[in-house]
């Protein structure tokens, strides 16, 4: 291809001054500027030549260029009405990029994508990196993985185990869904302009199958009322659930659960443990 890297200092000023582009806070833009980075998040993703692709967000197409470039067949959903003239300059040559203007918690992405399978893979605003991630997995897309650029913090939530500071309600539920693993760590001088955290690439394994066979609508209401007040017990807070005292500590007594631990101690196996009881 003929067209520059867009992951450079220069050429990423170059692009923003030329379209009279400021970057929006509201929406979270941070524009990637180092090609390690973008050619690590391909390497991630382990793109091969025709793989369908759905990025989020593509910005002004760093990343997308990266995964034009490794042979994706790219489909770059961006919410930015701005960026759609950006994205026609700056991809200009890749046939297997097509740019659709959306937001992607509202378009019809089966439609949008037209794959029977597909990866994700995107740098995520910080602001909106949680509804989007569990969006597709709740949906049960067919996704075969989801490697995405979070902020750090969130990275760590989602990898958690059981009973540390960052395991919570989010953590079951990625694990649930997947087997996350934390790539590499992404420094702030690595974007324009640089964010006030660290941010990471976290690689997301959709599974065949969850590792517990449950009810899901009551394992995940149990999940959330046991993270709904991490000071409290998982009697006192379980509460929340509308379910008696009495009758709770009939359950915790059939799973061998003791009530005075809390929720944030309990592994997947002890929260389906749980949920299954809660339903007969």
């Amino acid at each position: 291809m003929t067209q520059p890297t867009i992951a450079q200092k220069e050429v990423t000023l170059h692009i923003l001054k030329r379209f009279g582009i400021r970057m929006s806070k509201k929406l979270g833009q941070n524009f990637l500027i180092d090609e390690h980075v973008v050619k690590s998040i391909v390497d991630a993703a382990d793109i091969k030549p025709g793989d369908a692709v759905l990025e989020i967000g593509p910005g002004i197409g760093t990343l997308t260029q990266g995964l034009a470039e490794a042979g994706a067949q790219v489909t770059a959903v961006e919410i930015d009405r701005r960026l759609l003239e950006v994205l026609s300059k700056t991809l200009e040559g890749y046939e297997n990029v097509r740019v659709v203007h959306g937001d992607i918690l509202r378009i019809n992405i089966a439609e949008t994508v037209g794959a029977p399978q597909y990866k994700v893979v995107a740098n995520l605003p910080y602001y909106i990196t949680t509804p989007i991630i569990m969006g597709l997995l709740e949906a049960r897309m067919p996704i075969d993985v989801l490697v995405t650029m979070v902020q750090k913090e969130v990275a760590e939530r989602m990898v958690a185990s059981p009973g540390t500071k960052d395991y919570g309600a989010l953590s079951v539920a990625v694990q649930y869904y997947t087997k996350a693993e934390i790539m590499f760590v992404v420094k702030p001088d690595s974007f324009i302009p640089p964010p006030s955290v660290d941010s990471a690439v976290i690689r997301c394994t959709v599974r065949e199958k969850p590792p517990v066979q449950v009810n899901e609508k009551i394992f995940f209401r149990v999940v959330r009322a046991a993270f709904a007040q991490r000071r409290k017990t998982l009697l006192n807070t379980l509460k929340t659930t509308g379910v008696p005292i009495e009758t709770l500590k009939i359950i915790l007594e059939k799973t061998g659960i003791d009530g005075a631990r809390r929720g944030e101690t309990l592994s997947l196996d002890e929260f389906a443990a749980l949920s299954n009881v809660w339903i007969q």
